[in-house]
């Protein structure tokens, strides 16, 4: 029997997902969805596929958010895909507060929306925790922070923000090299569990141009995670201030690496696209088996 799932198309900056509430419908083998509904040719399209549900009253949480790459892997956190289930939650009524505590794989974080005097949603500002600056489990580079991909070599800043980063700092590449260098660096041996890569350049004070090649994703408009990283990167290389702006493809984020608590805040957009259905595939053994 054929299952329709319910599914809303928003996207932060450009950063576009598949959201899927969970609190009343389930999907049996989110990864095989996530490949096929975020084809963008024969599916829905999307950087990633969302699963999220509203929690009961007696967790810590108000929702919980799983996040799945268009190849299907897992990712820990996505800043852009939580300031799009704020705005789902608020203006669906599932929410009428203006914080709110979403639970991920890496842990739990604070929402805040912001919104003006009508009550209208402006945008939202994540709590991305405090940045690991060296973990050997997902950095084995030995204390050097030089890599070498397909002859040419880059020297970067790993940070971990709930999912792995290198930033590079250094100007900009053509989308051919992006592809070349992106991918290569993402499977490094010095990234046991890959990580995305941050191409950056200072174009004003305060204000960083970037463009991102996501684990699992490749190429994308934005990603809030990796906004964080760079400018956390920035602050140490002394190239920004705490408060920076992150020009990325698909828009402009903004960053706050508060030296008091040590977190970094980052906020913006969150877009509705449209909201539709679609049938679940037929999954047969280890392969896709699309519905005709």
């Amino acid at each position: 029997m054929k299952q329709i799932i319910k599914f809303t198309k928003m996207h932060g900056a450009g950063n576009d997902y598949i959201f899927v509430d969970t609190t009343n419908q389930h999907i049996e083998r989110p990864v095989d969805a996530a490949i096929v509904w975020t084809n963008r040719n024969t599916g829905i399209g999307g950087d990633g596929l969302i699963l999220f549900k509203k929690l009961d009253s007696s967790e810590e949480a108000d929702f919980s958010m799983r996040i799945f790459n268009s190849d299907g892997s897992e990712a820990e956190m996505c800043g852009n895909a939580a300031r799009c289930i704020a705005k789902y939650a608020y203006e669906h009524g599932m929410i009428e507060k203006s914080d709110m505590i979403l639970q991920t794989k890496s842990g739990s974080c604070n929402v805040h929306l912001n919104t003006d005097t009508s009550g209208a949603l402006i945008n939202v500002t994540v709590d991305m925790g405090e940045p690991i600056l060296s973990d050997k489990s997902l950095f084995n580079l030995m204390g050097s922070n030089v890599i070498e991909v397909a002859g040419k070599e880059f020297i970067g800043t790993f940070v971990n923000l709930g999912t792995p980063h290198y930033v590079i700092f250094g100007g900009h590449l053509s989308t051919q090299d992006m592809t070349l260098y992106g991918s290569a660096i993402e499977r490094h041996p010095a990234f046991p569990q890959r990580c995305n890569v941050v191409f950056a350049q200072v174009i004003a004070p305060n204000c960083i141009r970037t463009r991102v090649w996501e684990r699992g994703s490749g190429i994308t408009q934005a990603c809030g995670s990796s906004a964080c990283a760079t400018a956390v990167a920035a602050k140490i290389s002394k190239r920004a201030d705490e408060k920076c702006r992150i020009v990325m493809d698909g828009g402009t984020l903004f960053v706050n690496w508060d030296e008091q608590t040590n977190h970094v805040m980052l906020t913006g957009p969150a877009t509705f696209v449209y909201e539709g259905q679609m049938e679940l595939p037929v999954f047969c053994s280890d392969s896709v088996c699309f519905i005709p």
